[in-house]
């Protein structure tokens, strides 16, 4: 009989344990519904208090490309096509879908640092990022740029954490690099500078990093790139990479004076049509390429004037390395440095246009959205912005130099180090083939304070193991 009392004992605090489970999953379950939820709308918050996704002067001319199939210096025909399907509903499931990716990221790569199970964390990091740093205008703008961290988040994760990812997540941070470099061509530099500095670091023994997995990163790299002229042919009937890059160069050698130079000493010269505007070129790149009256324009931009932009380029680099040399490493430095939040709501004239001319149906609407009728000014935020990155870039560096010291994980000294080289990559091939912009250093720089949040987050979870549960 007593043997009977026990079974029945034992299978009655089964029972219990097992409800007890069920109804803790079901919590947890409830919880990342609302934590998900809640991130999600962070990250739309912006566009959703603008009334419609947030748009750039440039998101027009990506539109144009699957409209009138053609190729547009600068201007993915994919990441067009990508914002055309959703022409219907106004734009919002790109926002969406963008603002979703990062939060997936997020979550997973605080999966990788051991920081999963908690979604009110996960909550607490997107609320900081949200606040701190132009994470939510990126997400919620139609233009590429947050696919840059996107693709630097699915990099690390590829190369570092790849056994603790399930095979679809690894097909999903694949499609991410992949839909990432054809959508802009500074992507694939970006991509291509990370994978080879980590080649080259992992055979440094004093950085201790975890060896990296570099075949899945690097082959969804190489796709990304054979994706550019393979995209253009499907959606333009054009096989080529976008066009433009000479162009940028271009604008950023008016911009740093070596063009006026070269044409001070060579002008009067019948074989260079620049000679003609020589005493009317624009002060900075911006007013070399886009203004309607510039001289690119008028001799015939890039298709025109792709021949005799390549021929002064190489003429001037063969007369001024040095110059070449001592301004590329000013604009790479400036640039590093140079990534305050910004929205275009003065210069979106050409995103305008193209709206009314294309998009009558939802012209009113966009109209109506504070972006367009209110011109609102983003600049305060940078008083938050600014000092929060620096200070976490610093951070990064100085969680690299004393990572011993301070017990930092390999994997989170691996992102910092990660981070810190997207980081400069960015900046060398934005600022030397563009010119330096503060938008395209913030789209990066906000992965800063993600990594320092997740040091923070591993700290505690350290401290909290090694003093125990406190006495009752």
């Amino acid at each position: 009989m007593m043997g009977l009392a026990m079974t029945d004992v034992s299978i009655g605090h089964a029972r219990v344990s097992a409800a007890a489970g069920v109804i803790d999953s079901q919590n947890n379950v409830l919880a990342w519904i609302l934590a998900s939820a809640a991130m999600l709308l962070a990250l739309m918050a912006p566009a959703l208090w603008n009334g419609f996704p947030l748009i750039f002067p440039d998101t027009g001319g990506y539109l144009d490309r699957p409209i009138l199939g053609t190729l547009g210096m600068g201007r993915s025909a994919l990441y067009g096509l990508f914002l055309y399907t959703s022409v219907a509903f106004s734009f919002w499931p790109n926002a969406v879908l963008q603002s979703a990716l990062m939060v997936w990221l997020i979550v997973l790569t605080m999966r990788g640092h051991g920081l999963g199970g908690r979604p009110w964390l996960a909550l607490g990091i997107v609320a900081m990022l949200t606040v701190c740093t132009s994470l939510p205008w990126f997400s919620g703008q139609l233009i590429p740029d947050i696919l840059f961290p996107a693709a630097v988040l699915a990099l690390y994760l590829l190369s570092f954490r790849n056994e603790w990812l399930a095979r679809w997540e690894r097909f999903i941070l694949a499609a991410v690099i992949v839909f990432t470099i054809p959508s802009h061509m500074a992507a694939a530099g970006m991509c291509v500078a990370v994978i080879a500095a980590l080649w080259l670091l992992a055979r440094f023994k004093p950085l201790e990093l975890p060896k990296p997995r570099l075949w899945c990163a690097a082959g969804s790299v190489a796709a990304g790139i054979a994706l550019c002229p393979i995209s253009n042919l499907a959606i333009t009937g054009n096989f080529a990479f976008t066009p433009g890059g000479s162009s940028f160069l271009f604008g950023r050698l008016i911009e740093d004076g070596i063009v006026a130079r070269y044409l001070g000493e060579d002008c009067p010269d019948a074989s260079l049509r620049l000679c003609d505007y020589k005493a009317t070129l624009p002060e900075d790149a911006d007013g070399w390429l886009w203004d309607g009256d510039s001289p690119f324009r008028k001799l015939g931009d890039w298709k025109g004037f792709r021949a005799e932009e390549r021929a002064i380029t190489r003429a001037t680099l063969e007369r001024y390395p040095l110059m070449h040399a001592s301004t590329a490493i000013v604009a790479a430095v400036t640039q590093f440095f140079t990534f305050r939040t910004e929205v275009g709501v003065e210069d979106n004239a050409p995103t305008v246009n193209m709206f009314a001319g294309h998009f009558p149906q939802l012209f009113a609407q966009f109209m109506r959205a504070r972006q367009q009728a209110e011109r609102f000014d983003v600049a305060p935020l940078n008083y938050l912005h600014v000092p929060v990155a620096a200070l976490a870039v610093a951070g990064l560096v100085l969680a690299l130099l004393f990572r011993r010291r301070l017990k930092i994980a390999p994997e989170a000294a691996a992102l910092c180090l990660v981070i810190l080289l997207a980081l400069a990559a960015n900046a060398a091939i934005c600022g030397v083939f563009s010119h330096p912009v503060d938008r395209y250093q913030s789209r990066v720089v906000l992965l800063a304070p993600l990594a320092m949040a997740l040091l923070i987050a591993q700290r505690r979870r350290a401290n909290q193991t090694v003093l125990g549960p406190p006495a009752i």
